[in-house]
């Protein structure tokens, strides 16, 4: 846990902030939590947010995985398409978070898909679909966030 994993940006944006002098991949982080959770965001574009986390080392006392961690994979996720669909003008911060847990699991990884249901000016609001490595959904969780000048 706690590796670096490099993202797969789409070269437009890469190429985008490399003229503001900006190294997106390095720039990206799911932050602390995300690296104690190892959760691997894989793909990262405002149309499509892709990322992982084990099961393992983030379940509740029953041995399921926590509701909370599915929805720290889906703010995460959620967030970095919200913050690409922005630019480099704006920060993603989020307001909304709902969850809906479908199915317990107990080991493996599970797979994170952040798909926009809106891109306004001002908010963002992504569905994301969690599901198991029998690609069974886990949870359905749908994230708003406020798009914010980065000035203010």
């Amino acid at each position: 846990m706690g590796e670096q994993h490099s993202v797969k940006f789409p070269q437009e944006v890469l190429d985008e902030y490399a003229a503001l002098g900006i190294d997106l991949p390095s720039l990206f982080s799911a932050g602390h939590l995300g690296e104690r959770m190892d959760i691997r965001v894989l793909e990262a574009s405002a149309d499509r947010v892709v990322a992982t986390m084990p099961v393992e080392g983030n379940t509740q006392p029953y041995g399921l995985l926590h509701g909370g961690a599915s929805a720290v994979l889906a703010e995460t996720i959620g967030s970095v398409g919200a913050m690409l669909h922005g630019g480099h003008t704006k920060i993603a911060v989020g307001v909304d978070l709902n969850c809906t847990h479908h199915r317990g699991v107990r080991s493996g990884l599970v797979t994170g898909v952040a798909t926009p249901v809106h891109r306004g000016r001002s908010t963002a609001t992504y569905e994301i679909v969690i599901t198991d490595e029998q690609d069974r959904r886990v949870c359905t969780a749908r994230l708003t966030c406020l798009l914010r000048d980065t000035n203010s």
